[in-house]
């Protein structure tokens, strides 16, 4: 499926898991550059070297709102 995503931005958040993970997985896979957020740093790297795509890994809790302006 061609989704035209290649070089698009997008900007995933709950990627260490579940639904998120699988979006993420998606859209490397579509060509986009992705960037993965989640708490969990580890589940996060595991992602970006299974995904062997363009992938960005950003470990935050989205519950501080400080957290928002350095993503």
């Amino acid at each position: 499926m061609d989704l035209n995503l290649r070089d698009k931005v997008a900007i995933i958040t709950g990627a260490s898991r579940g639904i998120g993970r699988t979006i993420a997985r998606t859209l490397v896979g579509e060509g986009a550059k992705v960037v993965v957020v989640a708490r969990s740093r580890e589940a996060l790297d595991v992602l970006a070297r299974e995904s062997g795509g363009d992938c960005l890994v950003h470990a935050a809790d989205l519950r501080d709102p400080s957290v928002l302006s350095r993503l």
